[in-house]
């Protein structure tokens, strides 16, 4: 067995090396690795969205890597995925501009990334963007677990290789392997994802025959805090890093990605050796960095590593002014497109309304998707969870703030029991059961005590507010005294056409959701994952935003307004809980 020594400190480990020097052993060199995950198109500090300047991004992160590579230990710099997607500058040259080199591989390749592993919103730029970047990358792009259907061999790299001064790493990447569930298939075809828990097993004594010094887990998959976090078949966990780590001896550090959360901690594994933990946030805000020293025992004379992980505020640093000057073009060239006015409103438009009720922020979207689709039935959720587009000029960013995601638009057909259910099922995620107006009307997530957890003067919602399904093209009431499951009561069709329980219908929704995503469909509605393609009648083409950027332009002037075709009972009750869980949300 192979010892892997985790500390807390530097004191420890400044010990350590004290004591080995001493009883005839020696430093054998250091190592820094950086690791990034989730930058969802950070890559300048500017929102594009937003069109406002913003205080972290890959640039401030530009600045980190230029003074860890500034000190005597070699530095190596990993990405852990979801890069092409998040903010229109990616969009842009994933979709607009598909000649210039790519704003990514730019950024990237100048920074001198040694690996990078693949996210699923990587994936969900498709073939030709995705394809397109592997060849302008300098380095590999990894997932072990994304594997080419004719050859059984993976798409990407499975691992590589990195040395420095004679210290050999061996970086393993692979992707969350629940893409399927929330991607339509032509975006990966001739692809499919295996599990990654059995993947990890196949790859270790492969890995280990390459003698490397450490060894690194780069996963686009979340570090989850389980009851019972040695218990192995991961089985298309999502999050499956924990059976991992425990089950899978021979990594050292495991550096995590996707839940766009901040983790340093190191767990003991089933042989008893520590692997550290680290998951570096999201969009640029935090850095993961292990420091290792590799240090050789006098006793037996092999090389051991001392690990220590921390997280990175990226906010303690500056821009590089390097960096923001070489991307100058491609800054510009983003900035005139998302400034492109397609259309006048007279009205403001703000995502909050549609966690209380019809709002116009949501009904806009299910007024395109309807129209677009000649669906008789709408569902759509707030994308983003607070952002407003005020009254006036309405511009290309605003599409990206109205609808955040490169989903397609799909059209499948229910019956009406399916879509009673798949409501009741996103109301029982979204909103309590209320025995009176003192009761909360939202699920917020709580503390172990069960009061509501507070960050920074407001409440966080229990689920994804792109998981707050409405419909449209219904009217229909949600009764939240009622328990969960018997709250619905569709009353006919806002033509007043009888709404049949029994007959089929054509629904308009995204292709995330009606590829499974969010279990709407599935443990919502009952509909089997094998059985949705069977219900998908067409598909768009392109991106959502894309026709309702293009409905815009046709219109010239929106008049964004709620349908109110749906509203929460007892209103007594709401009106008071509203009020209250509103200045939770947003604050005063």
């Amino acid at each position: 067995m192979r010892t892997r020594i985790s500390f807390t400190g530097w004191a420890v480990i400044i010990l350590t090396a004290f004591v080995l020097s001493c009883t005839g052993g020696g430093t054998e060199g250091d190592l820094i690795i950086l690791e990034t995950t989730d930058l969802h198109g950070v890559v300048l500090p500017y929102d594009f969205m937003e069109q406002q300047k913003i205080d972290v991004s890959l640039a401030s992160i530009a600045s980190y890597i230029k003074k860890a590579r500034s000190g005597s230990a070699q530095v190596i710099l990993l990405d852990n995925g979801d890069n092409l997607q998040g903010q229109p500058s990616v969009y842009y040259y994933n979709f607009i501009d598909t000649v210039s080199p790519h704003i990514n591989a730019a950024a990237f390749n100048s920074l001198e990334y040694d690996a990078i592993t693949v996210g699923n919103h990587d994936i969900e730029a498709g073939h030709s963007v995705y394809d397109r970047l592997v060849r302008e990358y300098n380095f590999p792009l990894l997932a072990a677990n994304a594997v080419n259907k004719s050859t059984g061999m993976p798409y990407f790299e499975p691992f590589t290789i990195i040395e420095k001064k004679g210290i050999r790493v061996a970086v393993f990447g692979m992707v969350t392997p629940s893409i399927p569930q929330w991607l339509p298939p032509e975006l990966y075809s001739g692809m499919e994802f295996r599990d990654m828990l059995e993947t990890a097993k196949i790859y270790m004594p492969i890995i280990k025959k390459e003698k490397p010094d450490l060894i690194v887990g780069l996963f686009h998959s979340g570090w989850d805090e389980r009851d019972d976090e040695s218990s192995g078949g991961s089985h298309y966990d999502k999050n499956g890093v924990a059976a991992i780590a425990h089950n899978v001896p021979g990594f050292d550090v495991i550096l995590c990605g996707h839940n766009h959360n901040v983790v340093n901690t190191t767990i003991i594994n089933s042989e008893g050796d520590s692997v550290l933990i680290l998951e570096g946030g999201s969009r640029a805000q935090k850095i993961g960095r292990v420091d290792v020293r590799l240090v050789r025992n006098s006793t037996t004379g092999k090389v051991q590593p001392v690990i220590k992980g921390s997280i990175v505020d990226v906010r303690d640093y500056d821009p590089d002014p390097e960096f923001i000057k070489n991307f100058q073009d491609h800054d510009a060239a983003v900035k005139k497109y998302v400034s492109k006015v397609i259309a006048h409103s007279e009205a403001n438009m703000s995502s909050r309304d549609s966690y209380f009720g019809s709002s116009p922020f949501v009904d806009m979207v299910h007024s395109i998707q309807l129209e677009i689709t000649g669906a008789d039935i709408s569902f759509s959720a707030p994308l983003s969870f607070d952002v407003s587009i005020p009254a006036g000029p309405v511009t290309v960013g605003d599409m990206f703030k109205l609808y955040r995601f490169e989903n397609m638009l799909y059209t499948m057909w229910m019956t009406g029991s399916e879509i009673k259910k798949y409501l009741e099922y996103s109301y029982s995620d979204w909103l309590n059961t209320m025995k009176g107006p003192g009761d909360n009307l939202l699920k917020f997530q709580k503390t172990k005590d069960g009061k509501i957890l507070m960050r920074n003067g407001e409440a966080w919602l229990q689920n994804q507010p792109y998981n707050f399904d409405s419909a449209a093209g219904i009217d229909y009431i949600v009764d939240v005294s009622k328990p969960e499951g018997k709250r619905i009561t569709i009353k006919s069709f806002s033509d007043g056409t009888p709404f049949e329980m029994n007959t089929r219908y054509n629904v308009a929704v995204n292709s995330y959701r009606g590829n499974g995503g969010g279990g709407h469909f599935t443990s919502g509605a009952g509909i089997q994952a094998g059985l949705l393609p069977g219900r998908l009648v067409s598909s768009t083409d392109k991106d959502l935003r894309y026709y309702i950027l293009v409905n815009m332009e046709n219109r010239k002037t929106i008049r964004p307004v709620a349908l109110n075709n749906w509203r929460i009972v007892p209103e007594a009750w709401v009106k008071t809980a509203m009020i209250r869980d509103y200045e939770l949300l947003f604050g005063k």
